[in-house]
Formats: structure tokens, sequence, C-alpha cells
């Protein structure tokens, strides 16, 4: 399992619109993490439905501050790697610190994770 790891809140001036074009940019990187054998992870997908169910309204309610980081934390205890996309993160400098920390990999380009498979073109 590999976290995926960069900007989702930082740099946005917390504009939702910006967040969910930061959290797909994120998302992009998933197909070529999961094409190359490995099972992408990105924090948000687990700490986004955490936040809603405990009833805050999302990454800017004063519960996210409990959830967000801690979430990377806890799957960075499973994960095998990072993946580092480019871009000024606080929260994905954390995860690889923590990713240093722990000896696990990080890669900072899905062309240098192990296994990658180049996408064919079609024609």
């Amino acid at each position: 399992m590999i976290l995926i790891a960069g900007p989702y809140r930082s740099g946005t001036g917390d504009d939702p619109d910006l967040m969910a074009q930061n959290l797909e940019r994120l998302e992009e990187a998933a197909w070529p993490v999961f094409r190359s054998g490995h099972l992408p992870m990105i924090g948000e997908w687990v700490a986004l439905p955490v936040l809603s169910s405990a009833g805050a309204a999302g990454p800017l309610s004063p519960l996210a501050q409990e959830v967000m980081y801690p979430t990377a934390e806890r799957l960075l205890q499973h994960c095998d790697a990072v993946l580092r996309l480019e871009g000024e993160s606080t929260g994905a400098d954390q995860d690889v610190k923590i990713a240093q920390e722990r000896g696990l990999p990080v890669y900072h380009r899905v062309e240098d994770i192990p296994g990658f498979v180049a996408e064919e073109l079609p024609g």
C-alpha cells in the first residue's frame, strides 16, 4: 500500500473548489500506482468520511485538526511507501518525515515506484 501525499488544503485559501482540485490531482496518481501492482491510499479518502460521520461540516471544521493529520499517521502504520507529489504541504511533509522515521521508501515520481508500468497509448 502506497500513501499518496501532496497538497490538499495548502495553498487554497480554504476554497472548497481548490481543495477539490487538489484531491483530484492526488487521485490522478492512484491509477498508475494501482497499475504498477500496488494499492494506492490517500488520507482524505479516510479522513473526510470520518469527519462526516462525526457530524463535522468538512475539512474546515475545528474537529479536522484532530482527524486529518492523525488519519495519515495511522495509515502510515500500514503503508509500505509514500509517493510525495509536488507542492507545498505541511501534512505531506509530515507524512514524509514519519515514513522516513519508519524506514519506508519515499518516491517523488510515479515512475520511480517499483513495478511501474507506463500506460501504452492506443494506436
